[in-house]
């Protein structure tokens, strides 16, 4: 019997887009079941004395990231744009609320397809993931009823994202995309088909 693979993802990470685009058409032709995990990032970064991506604070790194970011997309079909250094939009953006939502997607059945969305909305079309209309437009697209941003910002939800940070950091994840199977950790969308295999093992 196939394994679940956990898939751990910051709307904020590139390589997290194109996972998130193809993960459940991989996972289905092999028979994998994919449990998404929305976390944040930022504390993960804050607890290495970042203050912002390392993508930003190393510039060749940078660059090198979003021209590989460029390649891949080409590779699988998908669009892509580069987003701005400053200014609304800019690298790395605010993925808090939309976290937060898909939380809630998640429990109702339309989270991944929200998730594919916010994804889309941010690096194939180069919106800000921050603005709220943005945010329930797409959950409605997705599936959502009624006020999800208010859902969304209850004390109850917020801990629900905070108790998904925390898990994170238990299970020594640093980065995303990153797949757990069997307690195992595999990190970056270049890791997807291992991830993919040790779950159909």
């Amino acid at each position: 019997m196939a394994h679940m693979l956990e898939f751990w993802f910051e709307f904020g990470s590139t390589y997290s887009y194109l996972t998130a685009m193809r993960i459940e058409d991989a996972a289905g032709a092999r028979g994998v079941t994919v449990r998404w995990r929305p976390f944040l990032l930022g504390p993960v970064f804050a607890a290495q004395g970042w203050d912002t991506s390392p993508f930003n604070i190393h510039k060749a790194k940078g660059e090198y990231m979003w021209r590989d970011m460029a390649r891949r997309a080409e590779r699988y079909g998908l669009p892509f744009q580069r987003l701005p250094a400053t200014g609304p939009g800019a690298f790395p953006q605010n993925g808090l609320a939309a976290a937060r939502i898909a939380l809630i997607g998640l429990d109702e059945g339309w989270g991944e397809e929200f998730a594919r969305g916010v994804y889309s909305a941010e690096f194939a079309a180069g919106h800000d993931i921050a603005d709220p209309v943005l945010l329930q437009r797409l959950a409605r697209e997705a599936g959502a009823t009624g006020d999800v941003l208010s859902r969304a910002q209850t004390q109850a939800n917020k801990d629900r994202l905070k108790s998904n940070v925390d898990e994170a950091f238990r299970r020594g994840i640093f980065g995303a995309p990153s797949f757990m199977v069997d307690g195992e950790l595999y990190w970056g969308d270049d890791r997807l088909a291992d991830a993919l295999d040790a779950a159909a093992a």
